[in-house]
């Protein structure tokens, strides 16, 4: 073999494997070498709905489908505590890439339809000064992380809750007669899911 052959399959060699290292050889950006890569599975579809501020659906099959739960129960003060449950579903954490991820994303909280807070967790602490005396209608509905929201069959992933709470009287406004009983402020909640 002449030295110019060679040279020809010493530089064909390191121009087919310099890129095959370069995709899998060293590390993976801190990852342990040994972990597995998380499946990529499908991000649903877009569809022409979109939710009160104007993001779009993204459906996905109902067979694998995330779903959400939501209950809301009075607190002191007339505050409410919130707690969601999720299935096929996870919150990602702050800071996360803006694209969806079958199965990952946020809740956002709406009280009668307006935007309250975007969670991240299954808890929640809802501040009387959003839920005024009267009937209200707390709903928790899933996000991917692209701000899109979770559907199935044109619908979207969400569950709602609906409340009723008393008014409560301000410190010092009035204070009961004496040898009269003073009624505690009343709330009520009860769930209903929208799947």
């Amino acid at each position: 073999m002449t030295s110019w052959t060679r040279r020809r399959l010493a530089a064909l060699a390191v121009g087919v494997l310099l890129p095959l290292c370069a995709a899998g050889c060293g590390t993976s950006g801190g990852q342990d070498p040994g972990a597995r890569a998380e499946p990529t599975a499908p991000a649903g579809r877009l569809i022409d709905h979109t939710d009160e501020q104007g993001r779009p659906y993204r459906e996905v099959d109902a067979a694998g489908a995330p779903g959400i739960g939501v209950e809301v129960r009075p607190d002191t003060g007339g505050a409410w505590d919130v707690r969601l449950t999720v299935r096929r579903f996870r919150f990602s954490p702050a800071g996360t890439a803006a694209r969806a991820r079958a199965g990952h994303g946020l809740a956002h909280l709406l009280v009668d339809g307006r935007l309250v807070g975007r969670l991240r967790t299954t808890e929640y602490h809802l501040p009387a000064r959003l839920v005024p005396r009267g009937t209200h209608h707390v709903t928790a509905r899933l996000y991917a992380d692209d701000g899109m929201v979770w559907a199935v069959a044109g619908k979207p992933v969400q569950s709602t809750a609906d409340i009723t709470a008393s008014a409560q009287e301000p410190p010092g406004t009035s204070s009961p007669e004496p040898g009269t009983a003073q009624e505690p402020p009343r709330q009520t909640a009860r769930s209903r899911s929208q799947e």
